[in-house]
């Protein structure tokens, strides 16, 4: 059994030991944490910058682009806290907001703050069940959210919860009709006049330090969990992010992930109202559009999951649009393959780059520029400074193969799961480092690469299996739109796991257990880790935030008993 192998920063020497009084303290020592907010951030460039473009949100359906500048998304929020405070919205609430990559969504983000507020951002596309869940645990008071959405009625969904949730006292709407119960967004938010003179909501600002937003989780296991941030927890992470890739308030990020995510929320909105920088999204899955934004905003990120940055590069392929502004593609949630690295640099004339994070912590690790060039396609890159990595022996047969359980620790880590505590500490050890679920090994350059979930492990002669470059790989193949790789028992051999790949074709006919078996040889994968079965299906399983439920695969494929 090897020991565990360990990535610390240089950065943490001297953290080791610290009460989490002390920690903090060096936290804010060290700039991770700090005092001001991101509301202090907004205010600021208010005053220094009014007329500079903060948010560029594109209406796909309506062909059209909603921009406010920093004076404009300053107003609105003082405005919006104002009309939060009216609702009875009072300090410590939670405020739920159910609306796609818009204007309103970021607007409503910063007045929670101003009015005490927690924000808990919810999909559009949530089903009625799980938004009950997030609705009866946080006990939102207030829930703002759109009259339909692809298909489902959610104003008035959301309308018939109030009588089941008696905390749930006002459904705001959110243009469109409303209905008998709910309130018009547009009369109590945008048509009202802010009183004369510097009219405070009633209750106070929240701090650094206090509970500021609640991210859902996947709930590929059981009912999602929130997560509960603070606007320094946050801080430390997001900052990490921009100072790898060179801060400024020349930062324009593209953003093709939801708002509701931590993603967007904090590495895109956030991250670029704190450097004063802009933020482009838009409100539809259209990822040959990203490009326009990209050309008419001068992005210099664009942010994404590899299936994203794929069809971005195919479309510049297509259609070239000015990309020159582009100096980095960050690309997270999966591997980052050689031809896609290529692709983007290709096509798109700027550097891909691998990130790895989780909604406990947001981006912990990832490659950067000073990395060797295509180290993107090997590595999920080391950890920024306000974190730290360790990788423990897993339990399981492959410690030969030096693969591990990742655990983190440090500045980013959440203040817990809300009303879940004892599930949050039970992923925690004496000495503060998170268990993340995830098996990750060393990539001899002080950094990480990510194997796949401990929970769906495959053991093959003593060596796990590399499911995330698997399903990566296989998701490649010209017949294959995506994969996901499971374990099954044998019906011959107890001892043995069936290696199943499940596959959503790119056509009528997707590729043969033998193609896609020749694939992964050609690609340099070991003999012991090529499928053994081959199912398709027309798409994948997945949570709210993307993650296949590999649960719901094992169950579909693995043969009844007797």
């Amino acid at each position: 059994m090897s020991t565990a192998a360990t990535a610390c920063p240089a950065g943490h020497a001297g953290l080791s030991g610290l009460t989490p009084e002390e920690r903090a303290a060096e936290y804010r020592r060290r700039g991770w944490w700090r005092d001001e907010t991101f509301l202090d951030d907004l205010y600021r460039h208010a005053r220094e910058r009014p007329h500079k473009l903060a948010i560029a949100g594109r209406r796909i359906a309506e062909s059209r682009t909603d921009t406010l500048d920093y004076a404009e998304l300053a107003d609105l929020t003082d405005r919006f806290a104002l009309a939060l405070a009216d609702l009875g919205v009072r300090r410590g609430d939670f405020v739920a907001v159910q609306l796609p990559n818009r204007w309103e969504m970021v607007a409503l983000m910063f007045a929670a703050m101003r009015a005490g507020a927690v924000i808990c951002p919810i999909s559009p596309l949530c089903p009625e069940d799980e938004l009950r869940h997030r609705l009866c645990l946080t006990g939102a008071r207030v829930c703002v959210t759109l009259p339909q959405w692809s298909g489902a009625p959610l104003a008035r969904i959301v309308t018939g919860l109030k009588d089941e949730l008696p905390s749930l006292e006002t459904v705001v709407v959110v243009g469109g009709p409303v209905p008998d119960g709910a309130l018009s967004f547009h009369d109590h938010f945008v048509a009202r006049d802010r009183p004369p003179g510097n009219t405070e909501p009633e209750g106070q600002a929240l701090t650094a330090d206090d509970p500021f937003v609640v991210l859902f989780t996947s709930g590929t296991t059981g009912e999602s969990k929130g997560v509960l941030h603070s606007q320094n927890t946050v801080h430390s992470a997001v900052r990490g992010y921009v100072d790898a890739f060179g801060p400024g308030d020349d930062w324009v990020a593209a953003v093709s992930t939801p708002l509701v995510h931590y993603s967007g929320f904090a590495q895109g909105v956030l991250a670029g109202v704190m450097l004063g920088g802009t933020v482009a999204f838009q409100d539809m899955r259209r990822n040959e559009a990203l490009l326009d934004l990209v050309e008419r905003y001068g992005a210099t990120l664009l942010y994404g999951p590899p299936a994203t940055l794929a069809e971005v590069a195919a479309s510049q392929r297509a259609g070239r649009r000015d990309t020159g502004s582009l100096r980095h593609v960050v690309i997270g949630s999966a591997p980052v393959l050689p031809e896609l690295a290529d692709e983007v640099h290709d096509a798109l004339g700027a550097r891909a780059h691998s990130l790895w994070g989780m909604s406990e912590n947001g981006p912990v690790t990832m490659t950067r520029p000073e990395d060797p060039e295509g180290w993107a396609a090997h590595s999920n890159g080391r950890a920024i400074d306000a974190m730290e990595t360790r990788i423990d022996p897993s339990g399981l047969d492959g410690e030969s193969d030096f693969v591990g359980r990742l655990r983190v620790r440090g500045a980013s880590l959440a203040l817990g799961y809300y009303r879940r505590e004892a599930a949050f500490a039970a992923e925690l050890d004496a000495d503060g480092w998170f268990d993340t679920g995830d098996l990750a090994r060393d990539d001899g350059r002080d950094g990480i690469r990510i194997v796949g979930r401990a929970r769906d492990a495959i053991v093959r002669d003593g060596l796990i299996v590399p499911m995330t470059e698997l399903e990566a790989l296989i998701g490649s193949h010209p017949k294959a739109v995506e994969a996901a790789v499971v374990g099954l028992p044998s019906a011959t051999d107890a001892a043995r796991t069936v290696i199943c790949a499940v596959v959503v074709p790119s056509g009528a006919v997707g590729p043969s257990l033998e193609e896609v078996r020749a694939h992964l040889s050609g690609a340099g994968q070991d003999a012991r880790f090529l499928p053994d079965r081959l199912e398709s299906l027309p798409a994948l399983p997945k949570t709210l935030t993307g993650k296949v439920r590999k649960a719901e695969l094992r169950q579909r494929y693995t043969a009844p008993k007797g």
